[in-house]
């Protein structure tokens, strides 16, 4: 724990996202025969123990830390639900809509296609398919508060975009989940399971509107400690039941949160569980890192700098987009997409899903440096999002477009 907070301490003085920075710790902190610390420093190796374990079974400290980081991501999703509810969306309108869905099925259909063609199976492909289509929303809230951005006019349809996405994330999660965890051989039963996974997830909705009064008196509570229990008793308890649905208990805790998200005591649950959201997250990143085996990044490398040139130019072209459709410039459709192009939490939430599913060990390495890579390359896009825009500028002459609808409008 305390090198977790020395090394978040240094992300905050640097202004950088912590969960590269936890990965690396952890990939660092390894149980593996020769640790990320034995490849740095291979004469110290040996004669410092950094796996930590005092059971003499390195794979013992990595389990209990791995629970602890399966918590996180209760939180984690938890307090998006919380964050998002469905009347947000309907009072988005249309061009968020018509936003979320380009940005979403642009770097879907990239991420299928680069899943194919480096020779994944169908289930990898899909599970890759889903990472390059989620952003961080973690990493683009601090951009945007990092480059005082947050009262931009391209900001609202910015958050808008990652509403949608984080909407996308619940369904896709909830049918990956009625794929990978259901015992149905044929195509009719996996359409069964992952329908009974829809309908549950749907069912949530249906509480967060109706069920509103009844949640409102259930957790009239005074007591801060009394209700805290009350609320995580029944989050886990949820997350549990969620399992029997063929949907991860993850995605159990974000229903959940949006299912509260409509009540009166939204405000004091999210105040409440924001200290358990930072904690227990940075373990899930840090058990993240754990789990990785250094000796097995070097044959991601190429596959995944390929994921990450695809998913800049991708967000890229979104951004222009979604962001030319809502009458925003180039200017600003440049800096929704390039904010977007980070990748963080629920990309490792996907990626964990596959590997838990028993999918392909090469899921770990190819995650590791791909969120590394972009959770570090795209706020400093982001801040460089000018000199990017002015460099295409000169190819694609857009500000001289931009000044002939001026003329145009003014005649």
């Amino acid at each position: 724990m305390l090198l977790i907070a020395v090394v978040a301490i240094i992300a905050g003085k640097l202004k950088i996202s912590t969960i590269p920075f936890l990965i690396i710790l952890g990939m660092l902190l390894g149980p593996h025969q020769y640790s990320l610390f034995g490849y740095i420093f291979p004469q110290a190796y040996g004669k410092f123990d950094f796996t930590f374990a005092t059971t003499g079974d390195p794979t013992a400290t990595v389990d209990l830390i791995g629970f602890l980081g399966e918590i996180g991501v209760l939180f984690l999703l938890f307090y998006i639900g919380l964050e998002f509810s469905v009347s947000k969306l309907i009072k988005s309108g249309k061009s968020i809509v018509f936003g979320g869905s380009v940005y979403v099925l642009i770097n879907f259909f990239l991420g299928l296609g680069y899943g194919f063609l480096t020779g994944f199976a169908l289930y990898e492909t899909l599970i890759i398919a889903g990472m390059l289509a989620v952003s961080s929303t973690a990493i683009v809230a601090k951009v945007l508060v990092d480059l005082k951005r947050t009262g931009n006019k391209e900001t609202e349809l910015t958050l808008g975009i990652i509403l949608f996405d984080d909407l996308f994330l619940a369904v896709f999660l909830a049918v990956m989940s009625g794929i990978l965890f259901s015992d149905a051989n044929s195509i009719g039963g996996i359409f069964v399971s992952v329908g009974l996974a829809v309908i549950y997830m749907l069912s949530f909705f249906v509480i967060a509107r109706v069920g509103r009064p009844l949640l409102d008196k259930l957790l009239n509570i005074k007591s801060n400690e009394i209700f805290i229990i009350v609320v995580f008793a029944l989050l886990f308890f949820i997350a549990g039941v969620s399992k029997t649905f063929n949907v991860a208990g993850a995605i159990g805790a974000l229903l959940f949160g949006l299912a509260l998200s409509e009540t009166k005591h939204s405000d004091r649950i999210e105040h409440l569980v924001v200290p358990f959201r930072d904690f227990f997250g940075a373990m899930f990143f840090f058990s993240f890192g754990l789990k990785i085996n250094p000796a097995q990044l070097g044959d991601a490398v190429w596959l995944a700098l390929g994921a990450v040139v695809l998913t800049v130019i991708g967000n890229t072209i979104a951004g222009l987009v979604a962001g030319r459709s809502a009458g925003l410039s180039y200017k600003a459709s440049m800096n929704i997409g390039l904010t977007l192009s980070a990748r963080g939490e629920f990309t490792i939430i996907i990626a964990t899903l596959g590997l838990s599913a028993g999918l392909s060990t090469k899921l770990q390495p190819f995650t590791a440096l791909y969120v590394l890579t972009l959770a570090i390359l795209a706020p400093i896009l982001a801040k460089n999002s000018k000199h990017i825009h002015g460099a295409l500028d000169k190819v694609f002459g857009w500000s001289k477009k931009e000044a002939d609808v001026k003329t145009e409008k003014a005649q």
